[in-house]
């Protein structure tokens, strides 16, 4: 992610922007419809809407753990 300046904008995602749907679908790895829901969730700031992404698809470290047999 780029250096946050003090009074600049975070990215948003335009969600009624067609190219900027597919810009950051690719980008975050997600399909627009996955996209738009997260968009939903928790609003259109890039960061947010990453986080809310990964965390959907990803384990914890506990999960992880048990896979791997460990107790």
């Amino acid at each position: 992610m780029k250096d946050q300046t003090p009074g600049v904008q975070p990215e948003r995602i335009d969600m009624d922007n067609p190219q900027a749907r597919v810009h950051w679908a690719r980008k975050l790895d997600a399909s627009e419809d996955q996209l738009r829901e997260a968009v939903r969730a928790v609003g259109d700031r890039a960061t947010d809407v990453e986080l809310h992404l990964k965390g959907a698809r990803s384990t914890t470290n506990s999960d992880r753990v048990h896979e791997l047999g460990a107790k």
